[in-house]
C-alpha cells in the first residue's frame, strides 16, 4: 500500500482482520458524484478479474457510454506492487499518465496518499483528478447521470428502491464480499462462519429464482442483478477452489445456473466476462496459492 506517497511494502490481499480473524475490507477514499455527461471527458480503469470493476463495466456498456468513457485495463496479476499495466492479452497501457502501476494514479492526484490503490477508478481528463474510486458510487453515476443519453434503461426504478438497497447490502454481506471473507479468512471459525453464509445466500437465492422470475426482480433487469452476476461468474472458476467456497459449485444449482446463464447472453454481461482473466487473476494470489499455477478448468461449454 502506499503511505505518503510511497509504495511501502509489497501487495497484500488481506487488508486487515479483527480479533476472530475475519476479513475486513478497506473503504474507498474518493466519492464525489459530480458528473458532467460529455463525450470523451472519463477515463475508467479497471480490472476485469475484478467484481467491482466488472459491474462499472456492465453497466457502462448498457447504458450506451462507450463514447462518453474510455477504458483502460490492468493485467490480471497481482503483483508486488498491486495492479499493473501491461501486455497480457486483454490488457490495455495507461493513455493518460503512462503509468506502470495503479498505485501511481492515485499519486498524480495526491502525491502524499495513504491507502491501498483499488479498481476501478473513475478519471476526469478535464479536471485531471479522480472523480470516483467506489464501484457502487459509480454504477449509480453512470446509471443516473447519463440518463439523457441514447439507451434509456434504469437500474436502479423509483418504485424498486426500497426493494433494491437491501437485497443489495444483503447480497454485499454474505455473498459479493462474503466469498473474500471466505477465502482470507485467518483462523478456522472465521472461515466457517463466513462459507456458511455464502451458501445460505446462494439458496436462499436458488428458492427465490424457483418461481420462474427472469430476473431478481421479476421481468425487469436491475442495479441487483448485475452486483449477483459478478460473484455468480467467477463462483465456480474461481471462488469454489481458491477461495474454499466448496460446498457446492453453481453449477449444482438448478434455478441459480439458469439465471447465470441467461444473464450471460445479454451482450453488456458476456462482452465484459473475460474468463482468462479471472483464473490467471484469482489463482495469481500468493497468499492463497504460492506456486502461481492456475487450473485448467472447470469445463463451462455455455460460457462458448
Amino acid at each position: 500500500m502506499l503511505v505518503n506517497g510511497i509504495w511501502d511494502k509489497d501487495w497484500d490481499p488481506i487488508q486487515a482482520k479483527d480479533s476472530e480473524g475475519r476479513f475486513i475490507r478497506q473503504s474507498s477514499t474518493f466519492r464525489s458524484s459530480q458528473i458532467s455527461p460529455q463525450k470523451g471527458r472519463y477515463l475508467l480503469y479497471v480490472a476485469l478479474i475484478c467484481p467491482w470493476a466488472h459491474r462499472t463495466l456492465i453497466t457502462r456498456q448498457l447504458k450506451g457510454l462507450e463514447e462518453y468513457i474510455d477504458i483502460a485495463i490492468v493485467e490480471p496479476f497481482l503483483t508486488n506492487q498491486g495492479w499493473h499495466f501491461g501486455d497480457f492479452e486483454g490488457s490495455t497501457r495507461d493513455p493518460i499518465h503512462h503509468c506502470d502501476y495503479i498505485h501511481q494514479i492515485y499519486t498524480a492526484v495526491d502525491p502524499n496518499y495513504t491507502g491501498r490503490a483499488t479498481v476501478p477508478v473513475l478519471w476526469d481528463k478535464v479536471e485531471n483528478k479522480i472523480v470516483n474510486n467506489e464501484s457502487a458510487d459509480i454504477v449509480k453515476i453512470f446509471n443516473n447521470n447519463f440518463s439523457d443519453t441514447e439507451h434509456a434503461i434504469n437500474l436502479r426504478p423509483k418504485d424498486l428502491l426500497d426493494e433494491i438497497g437491501p437485497l443489495n447490502e444483503w447480497l454485499y454481506k454474505t455473498l459479493n464480499n462474503g466469498v473474500y471473507k471466505t477465502g482470507f479468512a485467518q483462523t478456522q471459525f472465521a472461515y466457517e462462519e463466513s462459507v456458511t453464509a455464502v451458501f445460505n445466500t446462494l439458496d436462499s437465492l436458488e428458492e427465490r429464482l424457483s418461481d420462474g422470475r427472469e430476473f431478481l426482480f421479476g421481468d425487469r433487469l436491475t442495479e441487483s442483478d448485475i452486483r449477483l452476476y459478478v460473484t455468480l461468474i467467477r463462483f465456480d472458476m474461481a471462488y469454489y477452489g481458491a477461495f474454499k467456497c466448496n460446498l457446492r459449485r453453481i453449477a449444482d444449482y438448478t434455478y441459480l445456473q439458469s439465471y447465470l446463464e441467461r444473464l450471460y447472453s445479454i451482450p453488456a454481461f458476456k462482452d465484459t466476462t473475460n474468463a482468462a482473466h479471472i483464473k490467471r487473476g484469482y489463482y495469481s494470489i500468493k497468499a492463497i496459492n504460492p506456486n502461481g499455477i492456475y487450473p485448467s478448468g472447470p469445463a463451462q461449454d455455455w460460457l462458448s
